[in-house]
């Protein structure tokens, strides 16, 4: 018992603001029919920050719902683990502390982890090794905020890939010794070669800001074009395969998919995925009214997928993910009691 790790609660918050895809058409000066938003990019609406909904704001607010969810108290945290993108209220500021101090975690301690749209998966991982090798720690938080839509140059033809870039939070409390939905095994690949492919050009030491290119600084750009495109198309689909099989093999399990927390990516992907992996349209989520809200797509879609009874005691739940940079990353989560 005192290997296993399970979810404990689950947490999302999310702005009741919202851009439509007509909204992006029109920010797009018409490159981009309302249409081909909606049926091609794969969005309907996208959540947007109200006033005040900072990252670390939303972060701690998710935080909030996940232990509403558990019925725990927060000074039962050991260790919170932050997931708060680096686009937030304040540079350099500890965003777990921020958690910590909004929430009340009096006796956790905290580390921010980044590893872009692929943090949280990752970080789960980080999270369960943690409690099956340190026998001071039963309780970890998982949590963070996202709302990089901030920095989206929608006239940017080149960055059509970041159009459905949204906001919110969302939290998941794992614990040590708990008998259900257990965290089981996890595989992660990254790649190198892409590692500059895209970002924030203008705003580090590389490119300091300037008067000249103010009005670029903190916007999202494909810097390196062709080796995103051809080596995204080459590398993406093998390294989710094989990161879905080694996961179930560290897992112990026969590779069956019951349900696949995913992130959000244009509608064709989402669904030759699916089929892909022989899923039906019922054994996923598609985000398309929530945009993706970074690495905290993995968490809403399981969310959502309780909320409506898609998972049941002892589905495998497989949550999959990928960061710029470029990492891929899927776990297996056996939902319901052990």
């Amino acid at each position: 018992m005192q290997d296993q790790v399970g979810i404990l609660g689950l947490g999302v918050y999310l702005p009741k603001n919202r851009m439509t895809a007509k909204e992006i058409s029109e920010r797009t000066n018409g490159v981009w029919s309302e249409e081909a938003v909606r049926d091609k990019l794969g969005i309907v609406e996208k959540t947007m920050p109200d006033e005040g909904d900072g990252a670390q704001r939303m972060g701690a607010l998710a935080s909030f719902s996940a232990l509403e969810d558990a019925g725990i108290s927060a000074e039962e945290i050991d260790c919170v683990l932050c997931i708060t993108e680096e686009w937030k209220e304040y540079p350099l500021t500890t965003s777990a502390n921020y958690i910590i101090r909004e929430i009340g975690a009096v006796n956790a301690w905290g580390v921010d982890i980044q590893n872009r749209c692929c943090t949280c998966v990752t970080t789960i991982k980080i999270a369960a090794d943690i409690l099956r090798s340190d026998d001071s720690i039963n309780t970890i938080l998982v949590a963070g905020g996202y709302r990089n839509c901030d920095l989206i140059d929608y006239t940017d033809k080149e960055a059509s890939f970041v159009y459905d870039l949204a906001a919110g939070g969302g939290a998941i409390l794992l614990r040590k010794g708990l008998d259900r939905n257990l965290v089981l095994g996890s595989h992660i690949i990254s790649d190198g070669s892409l590692a500059c492919a895209a970002g924030v050009e203008v705003g580090g030491t590389a490119v300091p800001v300037t008067e000249e290119n103010l009005s670029d600084y903190g916007i999202i750009r494909v810097m390196e074009p062709e080796i995103m495109k051809d080596r995204l198309k080459e590398v993406s689909m093998k390294n989710w395969m094989t990161c879905i099989d080694q996961a179930f093999i560290k897992s112990g399990l026969e590779r069956k998919i019951d349900y696949l927390a995913m992130l959000h990516f244009k509608r064709s992907a989402h669904e030759a995925f699916l089929v892909q992996n022989g899923l039906s349209p019922e054994q996923s989520i598609y985000l398309d009214h929530y945009g993706h809200i970074g690495q905290i797509d993995q968490i809403l879609s399981l969310w959502l997928a309780r909320e409506e009874g898609r998972v049941k005691d002892g589905d495998n739940v497989v949550m999959l993910a990928a960061g710029i940079g470029y990492t891929w990353a899927a776990n297996v989560i056996r939902w319901g009691k052990a």
